[in-house]
């Protein structure tokens, strides 16, 4: 197979997917037949369908497509799935993800964004200023871009952002020309056993640089000095010690504004409308790697300044003078604690109520001590049920798990239905809702509720 110029026909198992869903968008720019099943259509499903993709919901072999080159999947999809069952056994090009991505990349100069908790909005940020700027990219993003509405855009520029998933040790099949690394907290231990492990991807992650190459890593990493390059900058929110830092941060109308601070250089003025202290630091990032790609700050100013930022990070779903509804992804405790944080600088007198919806059997046990200390910083929190994702129940992990940790007192499990009452009684006037599961479907019905009132 040579790869990428051969494939005519490709199908997609599990083609609703944040990542698949960007790969699928990409073959069918390229003029390929692109068809594909998920388990239940969605949005995003619906957005590729109206694009010409063909893709059904229903886990059957008569379905699928015979003379196809390639079939992907995604590590979500469980081994004995009929399709890939069935493709397997009749000696099909079968491929995971990270393959199709590793061909993609293979002749490009790519920047790739890795890190167990920002990558997404960094990988973003990037892309946008890149293209923004007139410099240019092609696009993978973890999200969708509000600029652009899409997770996936092209370029006659042979530069590729792409983001660069831990899960499953899938970014070792990269190679980038500059390498972000936001973090390397303990994550997906399922994978991995040890936070040890997870360290230790992530500096073989580091070596895929490269000679010539450059890592732009978060100030204070574990195991950060194994870390090298022939160019390498650290950032950080506001610690001096980093490369580079933002400082003089004020918050003015919901938004931030900035400086960006290195010791050989200085932007000023710096404005992001994106809400979360957090995504200060993600935005440093960013502009650390366009300013290595060469881009004027004034573009980079104007860049940022036009940054919608991504869906379901920090994202305002509803904000009026009566209600603020915030939608976010957070689904390990460094990022709620970041979210709450993040919150709470902007809405400094206003009771938080926090909906979260674990994600994964494995990631709650693994981490309820931590989970029940980033839940504590909430006014009021109401847990849903675990969603599990691609595991099977584990005995004794469950929502209880982490509310019997819990110290605060205005604590409770509820299931979606009974949230919306809750909502609909209450009418809280700071309501933030986050998870990776399918707590995005409450945002709609819950922004009805807050503006019926």
């Amino acid at each position: 197979m040579s790869k990428i110029d051969d494939i005519q026909k490709i199908y997609f198992i599990g083609i609703g997917g944040i990542g698949m869903s960007a790969l699928a968008r990409y073959f069918k720019f390229r003029g390929i037949d692109v068809s594909g099943y998920d388990r239940m259509s969605t949005p995003l499903t619906r957005e590729l369908e109206a694009t010409g993709i063909a893709i059904h919901y229903e886990e059957r072999v008569e379905l699928i497509p015979k003379d196809v080159n390639v079939v992907v999947y995604t590590p979500a999809i469980p081994s004995h799935q009929a399709e890939l069952v069935y493709y397997r056994e009749n000696n099909y090009t079968v491929v995971k993800r990270s393959d199709v991505l590793q061909w993609i990349t293979e002749s490009s100069f790519n920047i790739c964004v890795g890190g167990t908790h920002g990558k997404t909005t960094v990988t973003t940020m990037i892309a946008h200023l890149l293209r923004h700027s007139g410099y240019g990219c092609n696009a993978f993003l973890g999200g969708i871009s509000a600029n652009y509405q899409t997770n996936f855009w092209s370029s006659e520029k042979n530069v590729v952002v792409v983001e660069a998933d831990e899960y499953d040790r899938s970014f070792l099949k990269l190679v980038p020309d500059v390498a972000v690394i936001t973090a390397m907290d303990p994550d997906h231990l399922d994978i991995y056993g040890t936070a040890e492990e997870v360290e230790k991807a992530f500096i073989q992650f580091s070596r895929k640089v490269k000679p010539g190459g450059c890592i732009i890593a978060k100030y204070g990493l574990p195991r950060g000095a194994e870390l090298t390059a022939e160019h390498q900058y650290t950032y950080s929110f506001e610690n001096t010690a980093a490369t580079v830092y933002a400082a003089g941060i004020k918050v003015a109308n919901g938004s931030y504004c900035f400086d960006v601070v290195h010791k050989d250089w200085m932007i000023t003025g710096m404005v992001l409308h994106m809400g979360g202290l957090h995504n200060i630091e993600n935005c440093v990032a960013a502009i650390t790697v366009a300013k290595y790609l060469g881009i004027a700050d004034e573009k980079i100013k104007a860049a940022v300044a036009d940054f919608k930022g991504v869906r379901r990070r920090f994202e305002y779903a509803l904000k009026n003078k009566d209600h603020v509804l915030i939608d976010d992804y957070a689904h390990h405790p460094e990022e709620l604690r970041a979210l709450i944080s993040g919150v709470r600088s902007i809405f400094k007198n206003e009771k938080l109520v926090l909906v979260f919806q674990p994600h994964l059997f494995s990631r709650t046990k693994d981490l309820a001590d931590e989970f029940a200390h980033s839940l504590d910083m909430a006014d009021e929190v109401i847990l849903l049920p675990v969603y599990p994702a691609r595991e099977l129940p584990m005995e004794g992990v469950n929502s209880e798990l982490l509310l019997n940790k819990m110290r605060m007192v205005h604590k409770q499990i509820l299931s979606k239905e009974a949230t919306k009452e809750w909502v609909a009684l209450h009418q809280p006037k700071l309501l933030v809702i986050a998870g990776a599961g399918d707590i995005d479907t409450l945002v709609q019905p819950l922004k009805a509720l807050l503006q019926h009132t």
